[in-house]
């Protein structure tokens, strides 16, 4: 099996990965919503656009 990130053999500590590197780009890559699936469905849309709406209002508030 070879890494999904570099293609290097895996490492039986890190599998799937080769490394700890390539384990925390993966990680990056599923925090930073590079592997999200897109949706048309309009219920998906408004639930994001709310989400999205409250965590500005979080941000905004004085500290």
């Amino acid at each position: 099996m070879s890494c999904p990130i570099c293609a290097k053999d895996t490492d039986a500590k890190y599998r799937p990965f080769c490394s700890k590197r390539c384990a925390d780009v993966d990680l990056g890559r599923w925090m930073g919503g590079n592997y999200a699936i897109p949706s048309e469905n309009p219920e998906d849309i408004q639930e994001a656009a709310e989400e999205l709406a409250a965590h500005l209002q979080r941000d905004q508030k004085p500290h």
